[in-house]
């Protein structure tokens, strides 16, 4: 696979429809205006719609053709969530690529469903809007789930008997952990389940390295931080126009395959040009994957239908 991949290598994109879940801001702004700007139909799903408009017209303004459509989604409420994938049903036939770009970092507290708002955005929010659009992805030829993940999940680790803290024990870094763990768990069984029952679809990870953006603004005001930011802007963080690439190179590349993960090719994954990278061992992890699957399922109140 080409070890410089950018902007340029994006094929053309036309008559495809992709949703960026967290389209508004950051990542998930730069991945929308990149599919937009290749003739994309793109979804661009936030919780605040003006700020989504807004978003859209500062792409318009540079790409005049983008076709790009607001839809309110907030993935921390499973009700706005079905109701985003009935109203999606309804206008749309076919799905392409669902990439679920969207991530927070936050103190703790809970959603309106009553879950620990991390992991109840980041991966439960998630796993229910996959599932939920399930049969529009399966009408889809060569469609995609792109789940994106960090460097964070190196530090997440899977404890079923305290999912949500329940026990306590919280940390806003360990919980973050958790669900950037938990995205790669899922993307490796929604691929195994995928090749099970030969659904023409694939799952694949990205994460972006260092990157600048606004995802840990709950925790910047602490001074340790602070300095390690400053740090880290210095020698190890990259442009969002660069970090998003891996999860646009997972959405697109015709050479992708199920269950890759994509990263910067740079020292530590930190930074440079998307290639293929491995996670941890605990990602793979059976077991374990297998649990996530069936605790959401019953979390979130949605079976996924392969059939």
């Amino acid at each position: 696979m080409k070890q410089k991949w950018s902007f340029d290598d994006i094929p053309d994109l036309s008559g495809r429809t992709i949703i960026v879940t967290g389209g508004n801001s950051g990542l998930g702004f730069e991945a929308v205006k990149s599919f937009s700007a290749k003739g994309s139909q793109t979804i661009l799903a936030c919780r605040d719609e003006d700020s989504g408009e807004s978003a859209k017209k500062k792409i318009q303004e540079e790409h005049p053709n983008a076709q790009i459509n607001i839809m309110s989604l907030d993935l921390a409420d499973l009700e706005s969530i079905r109701s985003f994938a009935a109203k999606f049903d309804e206008q749309h036939d076919n799905l392409d690529v669902l990439l679920n770009n969207a991530g927070i970092v936050c103190p703790y507290k809970k959603t309106k469903d009553g879950f620990e708002i991390q992991m109840g955005t980041n991966h439960l929010g998630h796993f229910a809007l996959t599932g939920l659009l399930l049969n529009c992805l399966k009408n889809t030829k060569g469609s995609r789930v792109v789940n994106v993940s960090s460097l964070g999940h190196k530090f997440g680790k899977m404890d079923f008997d305290n999912f949500m803290f329940e026990k306590g024990n919280y940390s806003i870094m360990k919980a973050y952990g958790n669900t950037k763990l938990s995205n790669l768990l899922f993307t490796y069984e929604l691929q195994r389940r995928f090749e099970k029952f030969h659904v023409d679809c694939i799952a694949v990870a990205a994460h972006p390295g260092v990157a600048k953006s606004n995802l840990a603004k709950h925790v910047s005001k602490k001074l340790l931080y602070k300095i390690g930011m400053g740090i880290s802007n210095l020698i190890m963080s990259q442009s969002t126009s660069m970090g998003v690439l891996p999860e646009i190179r997972a959405s697109v590349d015709p050479l992708v395959k199920g269950g890759d993960y994509f990263g910067p090719g740079g020292f530590q994954e930190w930074r440079g040009h998307p290639v293929k990278v491995k996670s941890n061992d605990a990602s793979y992890d059976l077991k374990n994957a297998k649990e996530l699957w069936n605790i959401s399922e019953k979390l979130t109140k949605v079976r996924y239908d392969f059939g």
